[in-house]
């Protein structure tokens, strides 16, 4: 896929897009992500958990309502409370978001160590989230993300992380039926940013030729 029809099929600008086309086509090709009802699938929803293609690692800037509202029992009201952004707070310092994630990550899917939930909190273009995510992904991709995290905010890295993803979830099958909002469950874990998802969506399969 060129740098103009990326563009066109994500809106994101001319410079992001001459970043993008390529590390995000050779990911697609790479992991038979290889029909344009496919490529906008892939590329609605990559684009939302990136915003837009330029989050590659995962912000816990949360005020106290979206800590509790996002990550539920997984946090109680009084770390919320000592935690999250109060009114008229400028963004979290690193210190209070390395704090949330290590308790709403912590000691699930592999993250034993003290530090992991921050380590390994949500990375690349699908934000994978855990050490154990971060390993297989690694493994499969030839990168060690476990030992050197940080690798997966790197483009190629970034857009390989999000195809493995897709194929280890079988999201293919999902969007070869047509259904969208299953495959933004897989994807997401419930229907947040349903909406915005769909939006890029439409713009993709537009730019595509899907009908």
């Amino acid at each position: 896929m060129d740098a103009k029809t990326f563009q066109l099929a994500t809106g994101v600008s001319a410079q992001l897009a001459e970043q993008w086309a390529s590390p995000v086509t050779a990911a697609m090709l790479r992991f038979q992500i290889d029909t344009p009802n496919r490529q906008a699938a892939f590329l609605a929803q990559i684009g939302h958990e990136s915003n837009g293609f330029t989050q590659l690692r995962e912000s816990l800037n949360y005020t106290v309502a979206g800590l509790r509202k996002t990550f539920g029992d997984r946090i109680t009201p009084s770390d919320a409370y000592r935690l999250g952004r109060k009114d008229g707070e400028p963004a979290l310092p690193e210190a209070r978001q390395m704090a949330i994630a290590n308790i709403v990550y912590g000691g699930r899917f592999g993250n034993n160590t003290m530090g992991d939930g921050w380590r390994y909190r949500g990375g690349g273009l699908k934000q994978i989230t855990f050490r154990s995510n971060y390993a297989d992904c690694g493994y499969a991709i030839g990168v060690d993300l476990v030992g050197q995290p940080e690798l997966i905010t790197t483009p190629d890295t970034a857009a390989l992380s999000a195809g493995w993803f897709w194929q280890a979830n079988r999201c293919n099958s999902i969007i070869d039926r047509g259904d969208f909002e299953a495959l933004t469950r897989r994807i997401n874990g419930g229907l947040n940013g349903l909406a915005e998802r769909t939006v890029r969506w439409e713009r993709a399969k537009t730019a595509l030729g899907v009908k």
